[in-house]
């Protein structure tokens, strides 16, 4: 089994040597970076099983490096490290898409536990498939057929297919959609949710053009979309 790559940002040294030393101890591969704009390089490029973010970073600060990795639909699990233990600090990051915060100071062993809670959590999510209708959504492969065919969805509609078949038979609001699928604060005159919605259906439909009693995402009037749960 190789080891579980960490990528920490984190500017102050010593705390950085120190979490650094621990995980390595505790059998993880760990990078660190100093500053945010390298960090957010680096989270972007990948290859990382958990990021660790300080929320105090010269350049690009840690809710700024998630809001933007969210919105480019990069799903790395993140866990924020502030030594702001404020509710709004935590609820602010949980928001824009962090998977857990530990508040310094820490005990390299409480951090270790989270990042193995938190990933044996996810990893069971992820394994699992979503079924919905005559649509199949795979986290694993990222994959989505309907019929058995395979259906070609961008990593944006994939996000968003797959935000409103976990909620099937909900109704979810465009702001709703627009700050989980992109990260953006709601602009009543943007129409991004509905293009990329109309993409969507046009791919299902190019497969399934009868469906089952019409689209499987409905639209409800003044709100948002719902999507349709099997009879």
């Amino acid at each position: 089994m190789h080891a579980l790559k960490v990528l920490l940002v984190e500017d102050e040294a010593r705390i950085a040597d120190f979490v650094r030393a621990g995980l390595a101890e505790r059998g993880f591969d760990v990078e660190t970076c100093s500053d945010g704009d390298t960090g957010y390089e680096r989270a972007a490029a990948g290859g990382h099983d958990v990021i660790l973010l300080d929320i105090m970073l010269p350049g690009r600060d840690g809710l700024a490096i998630l809001k933007e990795l969210r919105a480019a639909g990069i799903g790395t699990p993140v866990i924020l490290l502030t030594a702001r233990n404020e509710l709004g600090d935590r609820v602010t990051g949980l928001n824009l898409g962090a998977d857990d915060y530990v508040a310094k100071p820490f005990y390299v062993e409480e951090l270790a536990a989270r990042i193995n809670a938190l990933l044996r959590r996810l990893s069971g999510d992820r394994h699992s498939q979503l079924h919905v209708g005559t649509l199949v959504l795979d986290r694993l492969e990222r994959q989505v057929t309907c019929r058995g065919q395979a259906i070609e969805l961008t990593t944006r509609e994939f996000n968003l297919l797959e935000y409103l078949m976990r909620s099937a038979g909900g109704v979810l609001t465009r702001k709703q959609i627009l700050e989980h699928v992109w990260g953006y604060d709601f602009d009543p005159s943007t129409n991004l949710v509905d293009v990329c919605i109309q993409r969507i259906r046009r791919k299902i439909e190019f497969i399934d053009p009868a469906g089952d009693a019409g689209s499987p995402i409905e639209s409800v009037r003044g709100v948002g979309y719902r999507f349709r749960q099997a009879p």
